[in-house]
């Protein structure tokens, strides 16, 4: 009887802890790059309702790639168009690896994940739907041996 108890209580915390971190999270989308081959043409969508603009915003590059990934950095235009439709871009660069070749992203296999910031406690001017594009902008078309690409948004502690 105890140990059903015990099981019960460490299940309830960890549902608990679960649901007070995915309050946190606003987005957290990946769309998969078709045969792994990244065209400037197809950018990855991600839409974001932001019902809070009082509060600040992390906003994170989901990205997975191959080990035959050729670079080591990625260049994108990430474009955000706010609820009233006016859109802005950044041209942003992404180390993914060091000097010496080793990838900075976690490994698993021959996949290399990286969640890597690119907006810190950013304020969203406006409540409502947005859309944030990502655009890869490197020289290759397509760029070879990406996974999936995506963005994560979440409320700032």
């Amino acid at each position: 009887m105890r140990s059903i108890k015990t099981a019960l209580f460490i299940l309830f915390l960890t549902l608990s802890l679960s649901a007070c971190e995915d309050r946190q999270t606003i987005a957290d989308s990946n769309s998969k790059i078709p045969g792994g081959n990244w065209s400037y043409t197809e950018k990855v969508r991600v839409p974001v309702t932001i019902e809070d603009t009082g509060i600040a915003y992390n906003l994170y590059l989901n990205l997975r790639h191959t080990a035959a990934y050729k670079y080591s950095n990625i260049f994108l235009l990430v474009h955000i168009t706010t609820p009233d439709g006016k859109r802005s871009t950044e041209r942003k660069e992404f180390r993914l690896a060091l000097p010496d070749g080793e990838w900075l992203g976690s490994g698993s296999g021959n996949l290399y994940s990286y969640q890597i910031p690119f907006k810190e406690n950013y304020k969203f001017p406006r409540k409502g739907k947005y859309m944030i594009e990502l655009e890869q902008n490197m020289r290759d078309n397509p760029l070879n041996h990406v996974a999936d690409a995506g963005v994560r948004v979440e409320k700032t502690n």
